[in-house]
């Protein structure tokens, strides 16, 4: 048999070659799917989909609630479960930084979903994906569309409560910001647009609307004054009001109708259809609310890729509140 020696040149390709099939193999063990617990927990689903439907029940607005919450733990550094972690002698946890204070809830339904899950399969699903797969179960819940959510992500040992700031629109946004904030989190106009659509079900707090409905000149005035009632000038701060006053409590394409009447209750939301770059969208979902669903999930599904914990990265936390 003839042995054929390698050149320089070739040895480097050979190396080349095998360096970004090692890569390669690394990252695709990494990769999120749908299926990643279907041996190792095959109850997984019906465990979280059973707590979500009984929350909701409940209570509805804990729908729109947990959808919130997932929504703030993947914008300050990835989908990995931090925003559940409560403050501990090493650091100061996101729960109580200004945009979730008093604002984000439902860690108790997480945590009781956890312990559920905990049950039939110990120490193999991340409080992350748990999250995860209740924002989906939430929408389907007050009937939303459904889709496949990718799993595999991995629990963070901290958080950080100085990101957050930085990371969560706050409800005085100009479009302009929106857009820059959802762009660091490789999301698009589009999405931006879609997402923004959750606010079709859940509440807001007078505190970050009083002054739209005040001294704001882009919102209707029968509509302005009607909050009035709820939310005074000097105190009623903790009052509340439904982001969607039509159907509160329902997952539907509502919101972009009342954008388009600038009856939107906060001022992040009247920017998205105010002679921007986004109105075509907003009216688009308002006529066509099959292109509002797909799009939604579409959204959701990039949002759920963003920065996630894989592989050896990170932990499964044994309890969501805090790290093991």
């Amino acid at each position: 048999m003839a042995i054929v020696t390698l050149s320089r040149p070739n040895k480097m390709v050979v190396a080349l070659a095998l360096a970004l099939f090692a890569v390669f193999m690394g990252n695709s063990s990494a990769h999120l799917s749908p299926d990643f617990y279907y041996k190792s927990c095959p109850k997984l689903l019906s465990t979280v989909q059973a707590g979500v439907r009984s929350a909701v029940a409940k209570e509805p607005r804990m729908g729109a609630s947990l959808l919130r919450l997932h929504f703030h733990d993947c914008f300050v550094n990835g989908c990995d479960g931090s925003i559940l972690l409560e403050d501990t002698p090493t650091f100061t946890g996101e729960q109580t930084a200004a945009p979730n204070n008093r604002s984000v809830r439902g860690f108790n339904v997480i945590e009781s979903i956890k312990k559920n899950v905990e049950k039939v399969c110990p120490g193999v699903v991340s409080c992350a994906d748990i999250l995860t797969l209740s924002a989906r179960d939430s929408v389907v819940a007050l009937g939303g569309p459904s889709w496949k959510v990718k799993l595999g992500r991995r629990d963070s040992k901290t958080a950080s409560f100085s990101d957050v700031v930085g990371a969560i629109p706050p409800p005085t946004s100009t479009l302009d910001t929106l857009i820059n904030r959802f762009n660091t989190k490789g999301l698009s106009p589009r999405d931006l647009v879609a997402l923004s659509g959750a606010h079709t079900i859940g509440q807001a707090r007078c505190l970050f609307f009083k002054n739209r409905i005040y001294n704001e000149t882009n919102i209707d005035k029968s509509f302005a004054k009607e909050r009035q009632r709820s939310c005074p000038r000097n105190g009623g701060d903790d009052n509340r009001a439904p982001l969607d006053f039509r159907t509160p409590k329902l997952f539907d394409n509502y919101y972009y109708k009342n954008l388009l009447e600038k009856k939107a209750l906060l001022r992040s939301d009247q920017v998205l259809h105010d002679g921007g770059s986004t109105d075509s969208l907003v009216e688009l979902y308002r006529d066509d609310s099959n292109a509002f669903e797909s799009d939604f999930v579409a959204a959701m599904i990039k949002m759920g890729d963003i920065q996630p914990l894989t592989g050896s990265q990170g932990q499964i936390r044994k309890v969501c509140s805090r790290p093991n």
